[in-house]
């Protein structure tokens, strides 16, 4: 989607994202739970950032709202120039199939489909690359390195080959958001490493990269890291690409 000159952030930036004064409140039976309260937060086209916190920061809470998955209760989210804050739910369903990929930290692939089969999903649900799904199929997993597990089962693959084609099938209809929650969790640290070299490699090719972490070590990492603490940013700092050219 082209924007406007009207839609560039100051200094000619491009944001994806744009949450203002965002709140969101759960009613338990204790009372109201505030989990997110006033977040104002923009997110650039090709940014690389980690969002950091510990269990009940709001980390997961956040996620959920960029990607339509809940609903703010207060304030607004813009995501590629669409606003998502009044959509239905068959609305946002639509609208994340095509804009949003989402890896899971346990990868969520199907196991009774092949690998192929598991990138393809998302374009067979969306309407998406008619006629040439298998074609993308191949084309996402030799890009993640694991084009000769295309016709595997994930239950024979390594935790990272799975964590890879969750990429993959997370790529496949081509989203300009990418949001990775915990995804170096269960692998190695050599795994972890290359999955993290992964993402910035997407990162670098436009591809808006949001990982949810509690690692702090991800932090060297990113481009920017965004601290939550008790449902607000704490701080918002920027990371190696940013430090190196300084």
């Amino acid at each position: 989607m082209k924007l406007d000159q009207d839609d560039r952030a100051p200094g000619g930036r491009v944001p994806l994202i744009v949450m203002s004064r965002v709140g969101k409140t759960y009613e338990t039976p204790a009372g109201t739970f505030t989990a997110l309260s006033g977040i104002d937060l923009d997110i650039d086209r090709g940014d690389f950032l980690a969002v950091v916190g510990k269990s009940g920061s709001g980390k997961s809470t956040l996620i959920n709202l960029l990607t339509g998955i809940d609903r703010a209760s207060t304030g607004s989210i813009t995501v590629a120039g669409v606003s998502i804050t009044g959509k239905s739910e068959t609305a946002l369903a639509a609208w994340r199939g095509r804009n949003v990929g989402i890896v899971f930290q346990f990868f969520q692939l199907l196991p009774t489909l092949t690998v192929a089969e598991n990138v393809m999903l998302p374009m067979d649900l969306c309407g998406t690359y008619v006629g040439k799904r298998r074609e993308r199929a191949m084309e996402l997993l030799g890009r993640v390195g694991i084009g000769d597990q295309a016709d595997k089962f994930p239950s024979a693959l390594s935790g990272g080959q799975q964590q890879r084609a969750a990429i993959a099938r997370a790529l496949a209809n081509d989203p300009p958001l990418l949001v990775a929650d915990e995804p170096t969790g269960n692998l190695d640290s050599r795994t972890a490493d290359d999955v993290l070299g992964l993402f910035a490699d997407l990162s670098a090719r436009g591809t808006t990269v949001v990982i949810v972490t509690h690692e702090r070590d991800i932090a060297a990492r990113v481009d920017r890291n965004i601290v939550l603490r008790d449902g607000v940013v704490d701080s918002d700092t920027a990371g190696r690409r940013v430090r190196a050219a300084e």
